[in-house]
């Protein structure tokens, strides 16, 4: 099993390649990463490249990435992702494995567009109590911030807070303490998958189409008297 490993660079994809390498047989041998092409950052979770590039360094794969437009037709993710996957397969990749948790069509959407392509899909934490795999990450070493939450379910002051155990205590009833629903995202910053901790700091958080994105800076500790405002404006 070559395997290709769906990377979001949040904590849920990095937890699924701890477990690849601990208790699988494959060798997961590369990261594929969707990219905003506008922005240069992470679909959905609104994380740098810079980031998503330090994040493949540290696990110590080589990263692939979808470049997407911005807004992105389905039909035309549809299409950039059809040709990754025919592209992984002329590498010689057997697997591709998601860190889906719990929800049923979304599983099978990933079933029926991958099949009959020769790559094979595979959910390692798949049926995992997310109550349980919550601390069992966190306990694991897991080091991760919200990047993005839905302000209609979390309270706003959540943007850019470290996932960890009291994190899990404030969330409100109902929201699932991994986010699978959407609630929010994270980017991982350190982990038993990597062999170094990526440093950061949290920059500004601004609202976009209804969630809040929260902007991590990779630390720049040649220039210490810049203000993290102005590293984040590059």
């Amino acid at each position: 099993m070559k395997i290709l490993v769906s990377w979001s660079g949040g904590k849920d994809s990095a937890w699924m390649l701890h477990i690849l390498r601990s208790e699988h047989a494959g060798t997961p041998a590369a990261l594929l990463t969707s990219v905003n092409d506008a922005a240069d950052r992470i679909a959905l979770h609104g994380v740098r490249a810079e980031i998503l590039e330090a994040q493949a360094a540290a696990a110590g794969l080589p990263s692939m990435t979808v470049r997407l437009p911005s807004p992105c037709p389905n039909e035309v993710y549809e299409q950039r992702m059809a040709g990754a996957v025919r592209d992984a397969v002329s590498r010689g990749f057997t697997h591709v494995a998601f860190g889906d948790l719990f929800l049923e069509d979304v599983r099978s959407y990933r079933e029926e567009r991958l099949a009959g392509t020769g790559l094979t899909p595979i959910f390692p934490l798949w049926g995992r109590p997310t109550d349980v795999l919550s601390r069992q990450m966190i306990a694991g070493g897991i080091t991760a911030r919200i990047t993005c939450l839905d302000p209609r379910v979390l309270p706003r002051r959540l943007g850019g807070r470290l996932y960890d155990a009291s994190l899990l205590a404030e969330l409100p009833q109902g929201v699932d303490p991994c986010g699978e629903r959407g609630e929010f995202h994270t980017c991982v910053l350190a982990g038993p998958m990597f062999s170094k901790r990526i440093d950061v700091e949290v920059g500004e958080t601004v609202e976009r189409e209804g969630f809040l994105f929260t902007d991590l800076v990779p630390f720049e500790p040649a220039h210490p008297a810049r203000t993290p405002r102005e590293r984040a404006a590059g």
